[in-house]
């Protein structure tokens, strides 16, 4: 048996499990390791859905080759090579293959979607190359709910400036203060975020024709379309919810825009968070506001998480509920959004925080 018809082999094993929910997918015959919100497709190639999903496996030697495609021209993938950035590659719908280079021996390499699940799905469609599947540690596992800043949205300027190119080419969900946050802790993570997104409305929007995240977050796509519920299964150690900044947007301007509704915001949030708990009983969930609202409206986003903090730890059955504040950034990205350094400052900001929370008896 050849090398191509032993991944064919080992790939089919793998897709077994048609809805991949996200915790790290493996056992003995495993080839590809997941994270995220991914789907084994039934021409065996693995969709990756959500904002930083991922593939992991081994390859020996010097160099292989990726298999994608996109569902349209907004596709793009992150490549790490033994836990360094390697490179953001761009995915056609016509199908990408990307050769990598490393130097002779062992390598882990995992390909993260950079993009989200809204601006459409990456298919992996395997790799080239001497394959070995991955044993990893047990780690702990943060679950990161959040809309673009969360994403990575307009975070990475430094190839296509922004105001340059198409929406979408500045997204880096690696670069995310999430997952930035999540890999300084070495914890494996989710990123469950939609950009514009909101508790009880969203950027542009009062709930009359988008979804809003307690609509989307049980379906495996993160909209309300879909028919495929999310598997869950990840059972993190820790949820963070950063929602919120899109429920104080002004809007556009031109679409009218309600004051916003603090008894609305609330009584969402509390329902969604039982919804979190429904999933994830033993989570211990952490409240995030967001360094990009500011003045009154950041008084009165840290009030109403401490209502929520308050209403929630009045039930017994749970983790403690607890606020995080961030410092002011000043965001230097596309749109109003973090870009990468900006990202970082938040990380340092938050990572030790959990790192304290995780460490808790």
């Amino acid at each position: 048996m050849n090398i191509v018809q032993k991944v064919v082999l080992l790939f089919i094993t793998a897709a077994l499990s048609q809805n991949y929910c996200g915790s790290a997918n493996q056992n003995s015959d495993d080839l590809y390791v997941t994270k995220g919100r991914v789907e084994i497709k039934s021409n065996n190639s693995i969709t990756l859905i959500s904002a930083a999903s991922s593939v992991t496996f081994g390859f020996k030697g010097s160099k292989c080759t990726l298999n994608f495609s996109a569902d349209d021209h907004h596709g793009y993938v992150v490549i790490e090579i033994d836990g360094n950035y390697y490179a953001r590659k761009k995915v056609s719908p016509a199908g990408t293959s990307v050769p990598v280079i490393a130097g002779e021996g062992n390598h882990i390499l995992t390909v993260f979607k950079a993009t989200e699940a809204t601006t459409g799905n990456i298919s992996f469609k395997g790799a080239e190359g001497d394959l070995y599947n991955v044993k990893e540690k047990p780690k702990k596992k943060i679950e990161f709910i959040g809309d673009s800043i969360t994403s990575g949205m307009g975070n990475d300027t430094k190839e296509i400036p922004c105001g340059t190119g198409e929406w979408y080419d500045q997204h880096n969900a690696y670069y995310s203060y999430a997952s930035i946050t999540a890999r300084s802790l070495d914890a494996n993570y989710i990123l469950s975020s939609v950009s514009g997104i909101g508790m009880y409305r969203n950027w542009n929007d009062e709930h009359d024709i988008e979804a809003i995240m307690p609509d989307v977050y049980e379906k495996l796509y993160l909209n309300r379309d879909s028919a495929v519920p999310y598997a869950f299964g990840f059972n993190q150690d820790i949820t963070c919810i950063a929602l919120g900044t899109n429920d104080f947007s002004n809007g556009d301007g031109k679409k009218e825009r309600l004051p916003f509704n603090e008894d609305k915001y609330v009584a969402n949030y509390i329902n969604f968070i039982n919804t979190v708990y429904k999933h994830a009983p033993n989570t211990r969930i952490i409240l995030l506001d967001s360094p990009m609202v500011t003045g009154s409206n950041a008084e009165t986003f840290t009030k109403c998480l401490k209502k929520v903090e308050t209403a929630v730890n009045s039930k017994k059955g749970h983790k403690p509920v607890s606020v995080f504040n961030f410092k002011a950034v000043t965001p230097h990205g596309c749109g109003f959004h973090p870009e990468i350094e900006d990202d970082k400052l938040m990380a340092a900001q938050l990572a030790p925080y959990l790192k304290s929370v995780l460490n808790e008896k």
